[in-house]
């Protein structure tokens, strides 16, 4: 199902089909290294990640993180959406690019559309965490250009890495 579409993108749903793309996006070393390792060593791993991550997720809240796609060819480049995780009292928005694909500008746009849903389905405020070390477009300098200023740090439960945490009010 399509969520919402950019100038050049579509955001939508993730879908058990869409293992391959996740699989690869999961195993990029930008992922393992900001995010960490999801456990993805399969084709279905990925689509357990998929059933149990995203799609539970669209089921539980109505949103979750979508698969982001060039509209021009429905080429999967990157996951961006919305998260409600344990450990923040807030909606956070996350967003992970293939490597192929970044230093385009779609993460912004994908982020920027993200915030605009954010706010057509009623929240007043969103955050996102990033790791301390993590100062790629990919990250901080992204956040900023959202609008998102820093609030602080928190460390996720179950988690030691204390990580910084920017906010928006909507």
């Amino acid at each position: 199902m399509n969520v919402l579409e950019t100038e050049r993108l579509i955001l939508r749903w993730a879908e058990e089909e869409d293992s391959d793309f996740i699989y690869k996006l999961l195993n990029e070393p930008g992922w393992l290294k900001y995010i960490g390792d999801k456990g993805i060593q399969t084709l279905e791993d990925a689509a357990a990640y998929i059933r149990n991550g995203p799609c539970a997720m669209y089921e539980r809240e109505g949103f979750g993180l979508f698969v982001t796609e060039l509209k021009e060819n429905h080429v999967p480049v990157g996951l961006c959406g919305l998260i409600k995780r344990e450990g923040l009292e807030d909606v956070d928005i996350g967003f992970a690019f293939l490597a192929d694909h970044q230093s385009r500008g779609y993460a912004l746009e994908a982020a920027a559309g993200t915030v605009r849903l954010a706010k057509k389905i009623g929240m007043d405020r969103l955050v996102a965490i990033t790791t301390k070390d993590n100062h790629s477009s990919s990250s901080s300098s992204l956040l900023e250009k959202l609008g998102m200023k820093p609030d602080g740090h928190v460390t996720l439960p179950n988690d030691t890495v204390e990580l910084k945490k920017y906010a928006i009010k909507l």
